[in-house]
């Protein structure tokens, strides 16, 4: 529960700093900076030599895998059909295709489904979508910003991310069977719990909701992917067509519920793709998804 608390904490401080015009204009872009140079990667090298790699990542790696490249798919036939700006489809792209697997996920799935049920959840959340966000996210912010990139310069971009540099070290010592020294450890652990704070308060500055926001067709059309088809195609390919039922695969789904990724609407914004747009998908998906992951946990409990 403090966890929840924390985020709309968060969201309503980065808020009052715009209306009273403590902080610069500017400070939001700094705060990114700061979650994607110094939070992201220190998560990264204190998570990724501690999971156990083996077949039962499968299911949960799906789930953001899977999930994003649907996300692309849909998006981008979607906005090329009805002729939208190519900074919308990359907005919707990203905070559509990657879920709050983490920062809501874990309060959420450890309430729901107990200790072993954060194991699937940091399995989807980590070598997941954090690897998502690092690789397709970054592509993605590339491909749909001002400008066009060529091949050469998407890999820059993608071997240049600190938290790609981060997660390619932490795989390293993964496979090495190793671990940074246990003085190193907390030190990782806390950096990367910077994240939810610094990213909600950045999320709050530049939240903006205007009745008469020309955004709000986006917002319908981007939370109603990420919150119901999403969810709605993983329950039909886990438990109808591959006929799995386990506790495992209901935390995969649920994960696959839940609200947009913070970071990745921090990547939206730190590209220029639509940072309004993206501040609310978190600022309206995050509340909504409690009502929705309400419904899919009784779904699952139904059916």
């Amino acid at each position: 529960m403090d966890s929840i608390i924390l985020i709309f904490l968060c969201l309503l401080a980065g808020m009052a700093l715009r209306r009273t015009k403590i902080a610069p204009p500017n400070a939001h872009t700094v705060l990114n900076q700061f979650v994607i140079y110094i939070s992201l990667p220190g998560l990264a090298l204190y998570y990724l030599p501690k999971i156990a790699m083996g077949t039962q990542l499968l299911l949960p790696l799906g789930v953001a895998w899977i999930g994003f490249g649907l996300s692309w798919v849909f998006f981008a036939l979607l906005g090329k059909w009805l002729g939208w700006p190519k900074r919308i489809i990359g907005c919707l792209v990203l905070t559509g295709g990657l879920g709050n697997t983490a920062f809501v996920g874990f309060p959420v799935i450890e309430a729901l489904f107990g200790k072993k049920g954060l194991e699937t959840a940091i399995i989807v959340d980590q070598p997941g979508t954090f690897v998502v966000l690092s690789t397709l996210g970054i592509m993605v912010a590339s491909m749909y910003s001002k400008g066009t990139a060529g091949t050469s310069e998407l890999l820059r971009k993608i071997v240049a991310f600190p938290p790609f540099i981060a997660f390619i070290i932490g795989l390293f010592m993964n496979l090495a069977h190793y671990d940074f020294h246990e003085i190193l450890q907390p030190v990782f652990q806390r950096l990367g719990n910077t994240v939810t704070p610094v990213a909600l308060v950045a999320v709050g500055m530049q939240l903006q909701l205007q009745r008469k926001s020309r955004h709000w067709g986006f917002l319908a059309l981007g939370l109603g992917f990420k919150l119901l088809v999403a969810p709605l195609f993983f329950f039909i390919l886990y438990k109808l067509i591959i006929g799995a039922d386990s506790p495992a695969v209901n935390v995969c789904i649920m994960e696959a519920a839940m609200a947009p990724m913070i970071t990745a609407a921090i990547l939206a914004s730190t590209y220029g793709l639509k940072p309004k747009l993206a501040g609310m998908m978190i600022g309206v998906g995050i509340p909504l998804s409690f009502l929705t992951l309400a419904f899919w946990y009784w779904a699952l409990l139904t059916f």
